[in-house]
């Protein structure tokens, strides 16, 4: 029966999206839409409206995360995000449901706002797949569809205006009402360019109202690249060290400021490459030491250590600030002094097991280490 969940996502996420697709190309070819609207209405719905609208849910709690699943938009700027996607999707909603158009200059901005969504949309893609491949599939299932969506609804205001402004016995007041008139009576070809650069005022007004929550002129613009792993992230490079599961003494080594924790090669563990400074190379080679010589003590030493470390990755947004890493190495201090009293005591070369920490070498020890 494993034929049934593959049915459902195809019946789910597939089925509007080759709906949307085949009411798009029938558009090109015939120049109409099909003729159930309800079901037509229903899919796009679905698609534009309601598909988005989990996702944004899903991300709301999601923090930019090193070792799990990242947030699409960054936790700082998403609002920018959120406000722009629901200012789309009402356009859209009130471009599909309503009978007539609105003024001129409210038709203006109604069709600007749709016109924002279909390169966004194929921006979105691209953050979310990642690579050419990712891209693809969201560009084929999700995203174009969409942007089809989203261009046929255009197409349908421009003839709904153009129908109207045929049967009224005189034009708008007014210099404003007048110029938006002028646009859109325009032939598509020359009414979209203009729609596109009438955009850019729209959206600088959408971040000027923004401004009072917080949020900056640029926001929309980091909300993609103030993130890890995905297409647009900028912050990659902050998870460099970052091996996850709890050991955030790699975290300290790779974070901290360089003349204060003293970062002094790189390393294997696990096949990840980090960074090591001295303070985990001594706090490895302590725990090897104990599993030699204390096996019994160092499985509950062990135990203890793993849930710390599950607690501390909660909180690899806050180590990664090099002053937060530079404290908690200096209150580790005590005990890497005392690891190495310990490794002094006990090993006739202390030194040599110190230095063959995260080499690939082969230590004594068999099992996760300290760090």
């Amino acid at each position: 029966m494993e034929w049934i969940p593959v049915s459902l996502f195809i019946l789910i996420i597939c089925g509007p999206s080759l709906l949307i697709t085949f009411e798009f190309l029938h558009f090109l070819i015939k120049g109409s839409r099909l003729k159930n609207k309800a079901l037509i209405l229903t899919v796009e719905l679905t698609s534009v409206i309601l598909f988005p609208a989990w996702m944004l849910l899903d991300e709301v709690n999601k923090k930019n995360d090193c070792c799990g699943d990242s947030a699409i938009f960054s936790p700082a700027h998403r609002l920018s995000i959120y406000v722009l996607i629901i200012c789309c999707q009402l356009a859209f909603l009130y471009s599909r449901l309503r009978k007539r158009t609105a003024p001129p200059f409210l038709e203006v901005i109604c069709n600007c706002l749709l016109m924002i969504a279909i390169p966004f949309n194929i921006i979105m893609a691209v953050h979310l797949g990642n690579n050419l491949s990712g891209t693809a599939i969201f560009l084929l299932i999700g995203n174009m569809p969409v942007v089809m969506a989203f261009v046929l609804a255009l197409a349908d205001n421009h003839r709904l205006f153009l129908r109207e402004a045929g049967a009224q016995t005189r034009k708008a007041s007014g210099y404003w009402e007048g110029l938006a008139w002028t646009i859109l009576c325009l032939r598509p070809v020359q009414k979209w360019p203009v729609l596109l650069v009438l955009c850019l005022p729209v959206l600088a007004c959408i971040a000027g109202a923004l401004l009072i929550f917080g949020q900056k002129p640029d926001s929309v613009i980091e909300a993609f690249t103030q993130t890890y792993k995905h297409g647009f992230s900028k912050l990659d490079y902050q998870c460099r060290g970052v091996v996850c599961g709890g050991h955030y003494l790699c975290t300290i080594a790779a974070k901290g400021h360089e003349n204060f924790v003293r970062p002094l090669r790189y390393g294997k563990r696990h096949g990840s490459t980090i960074i090591v400074n001295r303070q985990l190379l001594v706090s490895n080679a302590f725990e090897e030491l104990l599993q030699d010589r204390l096996p019994w003590l160092h499985r509950p030493v062990r135990k203890y250590y793993d849930r710390l470390g599950k607690d501390a990755t909660r909180l690899y947004d806050v180590l990664g600030n090099p002053w937060i890493s530079d404290w908690v190495y200096l209150l580790m201090k005590p005990l890497e002094w005392f690891f190495l009293l310990v490794l002094y005591c006990a090993d006739r070369k202390p030194e040599d097991r110190i230095a063959r920490q995260y080499t690939g070498e082969a230590c004594f020890g068999k099992g996760d280490r300290f760090s």
